[in-house]
């Protein structure tokens, strides 16, 4: 690491050295992400007698959407407990503590799948806690007129986030080859663990940063909320008995009900924001009925492009020549392409955005990041067909990947702007992350269409999956300029140079 002195202080690449701290923290807590993720997927799906649980590929691909879906899904609450109860900096302190847990228990080598299920509970609580906070600790560092700095800032800390996303599949993929599944998952423990000892460390450095809440609960609001809290978990947990009791529960019915319970929040949301009476103005509900468009379309991109660890994975497990450039790669090593070509192509996208300036506007650009997934599905396609019953090279999957990321790069930096731009000013906080639901029903969706692949060969699967983003995206760039006159735009500032992986969260 680098550091450097501004106004007499050392610093981490010219910032705050608060930023060197939090930078190491995410890293390593996306080392334990996706370390985990890029195993999950063939682990579950590998037979008992090599240690795995023996579900079916398509079961294996519900519940890694689901448990994605939950993810991002559970933001929500952990940035309100941030704000409201513990803290930013004792949220993300007692995140990534539960996170390791979560690890643990997914590492401890007993057969059956209960330790699998309280792992990944945990691993999702802890996130929930510590990524929404981590990125606003991160913002906190800087005055607040300081936002050419701060910008740059959070390139450096979405750095890390690629960095670690890059280096787990390769280690743990590594780790757990030969069916060393737990090794991998207690390698992934490792990583958040040297996180916390980071973030513990180079505590001193924040400054106090999020160590109170920003409006913290009143006592009558604390018990308010503590009733609240156990009167849902009792009511979840007696749900879930009867369930169980009832003789009709199993992993693929929880999915399957999961997912459809994902779907609601946003139909629910949009509904009580558009129908309540809220005092909004007739522009707000236009922009409002706007960003619908948006957020569907999103949830689509996103119900493709995350089904790398399980579709893709599968792929390049039972039907890829896993060599590069004369090198064996693991299954899992295959979703380092994506942040690899994060890096790399972040500053090319950043430069073309601020050349083309207001000429492509936020709809086009989803437009653009639907078709280029729908793109690489049609890449896909050919791949599947070409591979039959045999195998085909590796860089069939480098290109989907350098497709897709293109995509991305069209669509999740400028997500958050127009969510910020189109949110009515009593929701603009809410809104915020709101938008991260897009990603969460997009990864619940993405997790049951392995059902199709029970009634179609691969390749049709992989064109009904591209036909849907390629019309979407489509109607998006014809209904574009009716969007936009919705939107009451007529001048869109390009998006934020923050190069990231997939959503900053």
């Amino acid at each position: 690491m680098t550091s450097g002195t501004h106004g007499g202080e050392k610093t981490f690449f010219g910032h705050p050295r608060g930023l060197a701290t939090l930078f190491g923290t995410e890293m390593w807590e996306r080392f334990s992400w996706y370390g985990l993720r890029a195993i999950l997927a063939t682990f579950m799906a590998a037979s008992p007698a090599t240690g795995g649980l023996g579900l079916s590929e398509a079961t294996a691909q519900a519940v890694v959407g689901v448990y994605g879906a939950l993810i991002y899904l559970v933001a929500l609450p952990g940035g309100w407990i941030a704000d409201r109860i513990l803290g930013a900096r004792r949220a993300v302190f007692w995140g990534g503590f539960v996170i390791m847990c979560g690890h643990i228990s997914m590492a401890v080598p007993v057969t059956g799948g209960a330790f699998v299920a309280l792992g990944l509970m945990l691993v999702i609580a802890g996130t929930g806690l510590l990524k929404p906070n981590i990125s606003a600790m991160v913002g906190k560092l800087y005055p607040e007129d300081d936002d050419a700095r701060r910008d740059a800032g959070f390139s450096v800390f979405y750095l890390g986030i690629n960095l670690g996303a890059f280096i787990a599949p390769l280690v743990v993929g590594r780790l757990a080859s030969g069916e060393r599944w737990h090794l991998g998952f207690g390698a992934a423990a490792v990583g958040m663990a040297l996180g916390l000892t980071q973030y513990v460390a180079g505590g001193r450095h924040l400054r106090g940063v999020g160590a109170e809440p920003g409006h913290r609960l009143t006592p009558a609001e604390r018990r308010r909320f503590g009733l609240t809290a156990l009167a849902a978990v009792v009511v979840v947990a007696a749900a879930l008995a009867a369930w169980v009791a009832s003789g009709t529960f199993g992993v693929d019915a929880f999915a399957t009900v999961t997912t459809v319970a994902i779907v609601i929040v946003p139909v629910g949301y949009f509904g009580y924001i558009l129908l309540g009476d809220h005092d909004l103005t007739g522009e707000e509900r236009s922009r409002m009925r706007a960003y619908i468009w948006l957020f569907a379309a999103a949830a689509v991109f996103w119900t493709i492009y995350d089904l790398a660890p399980t579709v893709l994975l599968f792929f390049a497990q039972h039907h890829t020549d896993l060599s590069l450039f004369g090198v064996r790669i693991t299954p899992a090593a295959t979703q380092s392409f994506n942040p690899l070509f994060i890096m790399i192509f972040v500053p090319v996208f950043a430069a073309l955005w601020v050349r083309l300036g207001d000429r492509v506007t936020a709809p086009r650009k989803f437009a653009f990041a639907l078709l280029m997934v729908g793109l690489s599905f049609v890449v896909m396609a050919l791949a599947a067909w070409s591979a039959g019953a045999g195998r085909v090279s590796v860089w069939w999957l480098v290109l989907v990947y350098l497709v897709q990321v293109f995509g991305e790069l069209a669509l999740s930096p400028v997500g958050l702007s127009v969510t910020s731009k189109l949110a009515p000013g009593a929701f603009k906080s809410q809104m915020l992350g709101v938008w991260f639901i897009a990603t969460s029903v997009g990864d619940a969706v993405g997790g049951q269409t392995g059902r199709l692949k029970a009634h179609v060969p691969d390749p049709v699967y992989f064109l009904i999956l591209a036909s849907i983003a390629v019309v979407a995206g489509v109607a998006l760039y014809l209904f574009a300029p009716r969007l936009r006159v919705m939107m009451g735009e007529h001048e869109e500032a390009g998006p934020p140079p923050n190069g990231h992986k997939g959503n900053p969260i």
